[in-house]
């Protein structure tokens, strides 16, 4: 566990492959960092194309699927981390679905190929467990948020939780790109599945949450600490 981070900093509740998953080196060798360890993964080359900008976006966040997205927080860290083992002590761990790489609304992302009934209830719990610890974003946070045109619903969610894709707008996924055109998804997407090869569709379960913090603005996020699922 790292020490605890400046009040500028940020925490986010993320599901991330395991160290030992062959998903957790394929995946970050393909977005160019490790999350664990911070160093940077060389990528594949796509010719004509530059993998570093095609994956900043995910690079800068690391390999996960969102259950909390990042905030600030309104306690110390030490209660902030109670509250997620509390949390992972009452949620049993659960077997993941295949994954494969799918285009989602114009981003590459790994998806569950078939439903999984306890995924749903672990990004609630995740949500409304560590709530008591988020600061309100701040103006430029909501602004930003805004400019994706959110619905109705997505923009109650927001004022309700720091963030609009919670609840039942929520969706599984570990996104592999930033948004790509129709042209750009035809040549990455073979060459993700390709490149990632069976990892993705391999039997995992989900048996932990993991804590990843940001130091300040702009600075990549990293694994904090992996918290077990006990219950």
């Amino acid at each position: 566990m790292i020490g605890a981070p400046a009040p500028e900093a940020r925490l986010a509740l993320y599901w991330a492959p395991e160290t030992e998953d062959p998903l957790h080196r394929l995946g970050s060798t393909w977005i160019g960092r490790d999350a664990e360890t911070g160093a940077p993964m060389p990528q594949p080359t796509l010719p004509g194309l530059d993998m570093a900008e095609l994956t900043a976006d995910p690079r800068g966040y690391g390999l996960h699927a969102t259950l909390k997205a990042p905030f600030r927080l309104t306690v110390s860290w030490a209660e902030a981390v109670a509250a997620a083992e509390a949390l992972a002590a009452r949620i049993a761990p659960f077997d993941l679905p295949p994954l494969a790489v799918e285009n989602l609304d114009g981003f590459l992302a790994l998806r569950e190929t078939e439903p999984c009934p306890a995924l749903r209830p672990l990004a609630d719990a995740c949500v409304e467990a560590l709530e008591p610890c988020r600061a309100p974003p701040d103006e430029a946070e909501l602004a930003r948020r805004r400019r994706a045109r959110l619905s109705p619903r997505q923009e109650a969610l927001l004022g309700r939780y720091g963030y609009p894709y919670v609840m039942e707008e929520w969706r599984f996924h570990v996104t592999l790109s930033r948004r790509l055109s129709p042209e750009e998804m035809a040549v990455v997407r073979p060459v993700a599945t390709e490149f990632l090869g069976e990892a993705p569709a391999r039997p995992r379960r989900v048996g932990a949450i993991a804590l990843f913090t940001q130091a300040r603005a702009g600075a990549p996020f990293l694994i904090a600490e992996r918290l077990p699922l006990r219950g």
